[in-house]
């Protein structure tokens, strides 16, 4: 314990109670009335307009905030003015249509706001026997203002300052009227965003050249365009305390069970986080914990993937700001499946299909098998191979394993390097540098040709894995294989893969279990690794539980039958 102390007390650090500064008195003073002037809790809309004007300064801080504005004026409806002003953010409204659509109805004299303020509205009218019925509504200013003076397309009334702050920092601009307590929303969003472009990490030859980006909206656009369908329900969120992120939880209403759907909106609705600011820290948030760090969740920035998923019966969750959703459950056989396979005929398919599994199966077992050979099995090498990689390594100083794990190492640095720079001279340095390293470190005796072989094929191997993170899970799971190998061979790498496929085997993505359709047992229905004819995929997968199990009919080419 003694010399616990002494070191938590040389190297320790305990911060401080009070600090060698201090503050002008009068900055205490201000601090303190601002502290006052701030409630807990966000009130209701006042019918007094210098009230509302105070609070939204004092909750914006107007007096050092330079982007948000409030535009004051005078409204004229029915003959009579009203003290008004605009809330919004410069740089996230657009300015011609607050201008055109918003302050000239209001501000300027025109027939609708004209009328004498004692004048009645007749909202219907109906002739019986000759006998007129007129239903007439007494002059209202809060509906004057939404349905007769305001011709914008989405206006909505909110009495919450919290629900108003919540629409301009989303881009909306904020009505309020002296006398009335609620406010409008008025959508005047103009904020620059990137437009719809090509998929930069899923590329296929055949199929749609449209991917995802920050906008929500537009993601949820492209699914309405993929999809077509009135069963298609797109349920909006908000996660995060502070950044209030919007989310939707998409899914078909008439296909997708509804037990997943609830459990999927129950754990976004029950997080208790400050921020979200992607779909990857989504995904971490409501996924299943396993200690092999397995992607539990598909992730995509294509919107026909993700219709695709969505009429087998998954959820699609989306997230503003994050060109990627996430398909909801996923198991273990979709990170090896390309959106490519579904364009191609089933035996082109297939056949790339048990490329990619074998080449999943070189990028984590390849190089640990390379050095239990060389280190416990040398006898089922053939002669002539064995001569060979001992005259390679004959000038070689160093052990096998110090001179695989220096490769691997390096060769992640240069792809780590190669990801950080400019994206112009990207590939130049990952082609180069590996050639160069590679050439001169055979060159100078540190490694053996052979190994330069294995680490390529690896490299090679894990770029074919089409979902990055499951290759991420490769390349990491890779070096305990190595070091399994080296220790006893063989029977290390066994031990380890026994125990690997053990906890594959029991871990589980919203109640579904990881390594389906192969444990447990169950009937496929196009979800294992031989991919059918397309006439023959006719069921969906018996996993989801879906309510409608067919897709498609027993004889759906009706054209053969004739």
């Amino acid at each position: 314990m003694k010399i616990k102390d002494i070191l938590t007390n040389t190297f320790g650090y305990t911060p401080k109670d009070s600090y060698q500064f201090s503050l002008p008195d009068n900055h205490e003073k201000n601090t303190a009335q601002d502290n006052k002037q701030i409630p807990d809790e966000s009130p209701n809309v006042f019918t007094n307009l210098d009230e509302n004007l105070d609070y939204i300064k004092t909750k914006y801080n107007l007096l050092i905030n330079s982007d948000i504005v409030t535009r004051e004026f005078i409204l004229n409806a029915r003959g009579k003015q009203y003290k008004a002003f605009l809330l919004y953010i410069d740089g996230m409204v657009d300015s011609q249509v607050l201008n055109d659509f918003v302050l000239e109805p209001l501000m300027m004299r025109n027939k609708n706001n004209l009328f004498n303020s004692e004048q009645n509205r007749v909202i219907s009218e109906s002739s019986t026997n000759n006998i007129t019925v007129r239903k007439v509504k007494k002059f209202n200013l809060a509906d004057c203002v939404e349905n007769c003076l305001i011709p914008q397309n989405n206006v909505e009334h909110q009495s919450s300052f919290e629900d108003i702050f919540s629409g301009v920092n989303s881009g909306n601009c904020a009505l309020f009227v002296d006398t009335l307590n609620v406010a409008f929303d008025i959508d005047v969003k103009g904020f620059k965003q990137r437009s719809i472009d090509k998929p930069e990490n899923e590329i296929v030859i055949k199929g749609s050249h449209e991917a995802f980006v920050e906008n929500i909206r537009t993601n949820t656009s492209l699914l309405r365009r993929f999809m077509n369908n009135e069963s298609l329900v797109i349920e909006g969120l908000e996660v995060g305390k502070i950044t209030k992120t919007k989310c939707a939880v998409c899914y078909m209403s008439n296909i997708a069970n509804s037990d997943l759907v609830a459990e999927v909106k129950y754990r976004i609705n029950n997080l208790d986080v400050d921020s979200i600011l992607s779909s990857g820290q989504l995904e971490q948030l409501i996924s299943d914990n396993n200690s092999l760090g397995l992607p539990k969740a598909i992730s995509t920035e294509r919107p026909d993937n993700a219709v695709q998923h969505l009429l087998e019966g998954r959820v699609v969750v989306l997230v503003n700001g994050s060109p990627y959703a996430l398909i909801l459950p996923a198991i273990m056989i979709d990170f090896l499946t390309s959106p490519e396979d579904r364009n191609l005929k089933s035996i082109f398919a297939n056949f790339l299909r048990a490329i990619r599994i074998i080449c999943s199966f070189f990028a984590l077992l390849l190089p640990g098998l390379y050095v239990s050979i060389t280190s416990f099995h040398i006898e089922i090498i053939p002669t002539e191979l064995l001569y060979s990689i001992l005259a390679a390594r004959e000038g070689v100083p160093f052990p096998i394993i110090f001179e695989i794990l220096i490769m691997e190492i390096s060769f992640e640095i240069i792809r780590e390097a190669s990801l950080r720079v400019p994206s112009a001279i990207g590939s130049t340095i990952g082609i180069v540098g590996a050639l160069v390293i590679g050439q001169a470190a055979v060159s100078a005796g540190i490694v053996s040709p052979i190994l330069i072989i294995i680490v390529a094929i690896t490299a090679l191997s894990s770029f074919a894995i089409p979902d990055y993170t499951f290759s991420f899970h490769l390349r990491v799971f890779r070096f305990l294989f190595i070091l399994l190998g080296y220790a006893a061979g063989f029977l290390g790498i066994g031990t380890g893969l026994f125990v690997y496929i053990c906890m594959i085997c029991d871990m589980q993505s919203f109640g579904v279990a990881y390594s389906t359709p192969y444990s447990h047992i169950k009937n496929s229905k196009n979800a294992g690794i031989v991919l059918p004819p397309i006439w023959k995929r006719e069921d969906r997968s018996v996993f989801l539980g879906t309510k409608r199990v067919k897709k498609q009919e027993h004889i759906s080419m009706k054209w053969r039958e004739k």
